[in-house]
């Protein structure tokens, strides 16, 4: 396989596909993510070939938008992979991480099988906390004309995936159902690093916004 042909034309696919996105799941959502999988990559004794892909690959069809089918990315992936004829082996590598890398609930497990996708979860994690995270999280609440809070609608610790799924909470109740939490899941050392300044901003933040909400500043 010519690793950088491939790669490239999963950019350029990539690309195409989400162009317009704007609900904080566009292409510069994939760039970062494989620039934070690249940069953790670098302390792990990964294939940085199956990383990238997964990383550039793992938003091409979210459940999210495709009414909740959790088997519609890995469906989507393996179909383009299989044109650029991938092997086998790391079409089903790929499709496994994109599979697994969503989180799903507080109260939900989401093991990764591989090194590799431990790296892109990660890196993926990443990019939903921080001050990149928080305006992420408002892009996709106004695109679901979600309210910005609500003090009479407390978060909720999701039991299963389909609850998660469903919710419907403001966006301030996403902080506590799962921005804050993805500090202690990170995989790497790397990413709990690079975690600890992202997740004390979104603190800072959360902080200013409940004393203005209050008329304190």
């Amino acid at each position: 396989m010519n690793h950088h042909h491939i790669l490239t034309q999963t950019e350029a696919y990539v690309k195409e596909t989400l162009a317009g996105e704007g609900s904080g799941h566009d292409w510069w959502h994939i760039y970062r993510v494989r620039q934070n999988a690249l940069a953790i990559a670098a302390h792990e004794p990964v294939d940085i070939f199956v990383v990238q892909l997964a990383a550039l690959l793992h938003d091409i069809a979210d459940h999210k938008f495709h009414g909740g089918d959790e088997t519609v990315g890995p469906r989507v992936a393996r179909a383009w992979l299989e044109t650029l004829n991938v092997e086998a082996d790391v079409i089903d590598h790929v499709g496994r991480i994109i599979a697994d890398i969503s989180f799903k609930g507080a109260e939900v497990e989401t093991p990764m099988h591989s090194l590799e996708g431990q790296v892109v979860q990660d890196a993926d994690r990443l990019d939903a906390i921080g001050a990149i995270g928080i305006a992420r999280a408002f892009a996709y609440g106004g695109h679901k004309n979600r309210l910005l809070y609500d003090p009479d609608v407390p978060p909720e610790a999701h039991t299963s995936f389909d609850a998660y799924k469903k919710s419907q909470a403001p966006t301030i109740n996403h902080f506590y159902e799962k921005l804050l939490l993805l500090k202690a899941r990170m995989n790497t050392a790397t990413a709990r690093r690079l975690a600890e300044e992202r997740h004390a901003f979104m603190e800072s933040y959360l902080n200013q916004f409940f004393a203005e909400w209050k008329g304190e500043k």
